[in-house]
């Protein structure tokens, strides 16, 4: 799909007929390097390192690396297999992977493998695109909004989630002032959403994790908006570590939480969020940072990436399918009933 914004200019997960190309997301914001992978096991293993992150961008790669397998005539059930289990809480994972694993059940060729993995990455930027008017619209013009962890085009096939909602607000004259946070372990609002946002022109204001409720409290944020790795047939909604506390603090001061994911991030087969698997990462992660330890040696750390925000916490959740404002059980069913079990 071609590209129409200035403001969005980045394209992360590109398919090079043979290969698919990932733009490094750790070497960000320093160095642009790009990975060129050429089987679904270079594609699960740029998953699991986070070359490639975001939900919808990691569905968009694993569905080429079904490809890839196809093209070298490999196992495709190991392929699938491998892939599915490169990260287990983002559901566009395995949600890419089905679609993949019915063509291939179906007797698709390489081709039309190939056809499927670009009609998922096309989709996606559409959706993107969609939600950004969606979102756009609950927002007041000259409103502050603060976002978390990266959601943008590093994130997806392009526009990004979240991060389309505020480039969707910045165009419209909605969205005044930008903070993100920074996203500890990964930095990936400091290094990641910072980037795209200085590079595409909207100028946004880096603060540390820890002082957002201080920033709600002086009255400076009016949204808090956010992506989602999972969300539960209740509405209940996994994203990045530090989401929940967000939600918490933007109750407590009366700004509000929107939550901006594709369809495809809604898994109605999960009742709750108690049923959601957080993913526990090694806890190196927090105990060095670029390759240098920064804790004493003997120290231990718990390294959860993903939390929970109960329903009763989030305003709106915002898909391509349109707007759940106050989410619950009743209304995520009026939405994706045809989703359902």
């Amino acid at each position: 799909m071609e590209n129409r914004s200035g403001r969005d200019t980045i394209r992360a997960v590109q398919w090079r007929g043979d290969h698919l190309r990932l733009l490094d997301q750790r070497r960000l914001p320093h160095e642009e390097i790009w990975l060129d992978c050429r089987s679904a096991g270079e594609v699960a293993q740029a998953i699991r390192d986070l070359v490639v992150r975001g939900a919808p961008a990691i569905g968009i790669s694993a569905a080429w690396g079904v490809v890839l397998a196809a093209q070298r005539s490999d196992d495709l059930e190991a392929a699938l297999a491998a892939l599915r289990a490169a990260r287990p809480t983002a559901v566009n994972l395995m949600w890419a992977l089905d679609r993949m694993r019915a063509c291939v059940h179906a007797g698709a060729d390489a081709q039309a493998l190939a056809a499927e993995a670009q009609k998922i990455q096309d989709e996606d930027l559409a959706a993107n695109r969609r939600m950004g008017e969606l979102g756009a619209a609950l927002i007041e013009p000259d409103s502050a909004v603060l976002t978390h962890c990266n959601t943008g085009s590093l994130a997806t096939a392009g526009f990004g989630t979240a991060l389309g909602v505020i480039r969707a607000g910045v165009e419209a004259g909605r969205i005044a002032r930008v903070y993100a946070g920074e996203t500890r372990p990964w930095l990936q609002g400091a290094r990641l959403t910072m980037w795209e946002l200085t590079r595409d022109g909207i100028p946004a204001t880096l603060i540390a994790d820890a002082a957002a409720a201080h920033l709600m409290r002086e009255q400076k944020v009016q949204w808090v908006i956010v992506g989602a790795d999972r969300i539960a047939a209740n509405g209940d909604t996994a994203n990045k570590i530090g989401t929940y506390q967000l939600a918490i603090s933007a109750k407590h001061h009366g700004a509000k939480l929107m939550v901006v994911a594709p369809s495809s991030t809604v898994d109605m087969d999960t009742p709750s969020g108690d049923a959601i698997e957080i993913e526990l990462r090694d806890p190196d992660e927090l105990l060095s940072h670029a390759g240098s330890r920064t804790v004493i040696e003997g120290a231990n750390a718990w390294n959860p990436v993903f939390d929970v925000t109960p329903h009763e916490l989030i305003d709106a959740i915002v898909t391509e399918r349109g707007v759940i404002e106050k989410p619950d059980a009743a209304s995520m069913r009026g939405m994706f009933k045809e989703d359902a079990c």
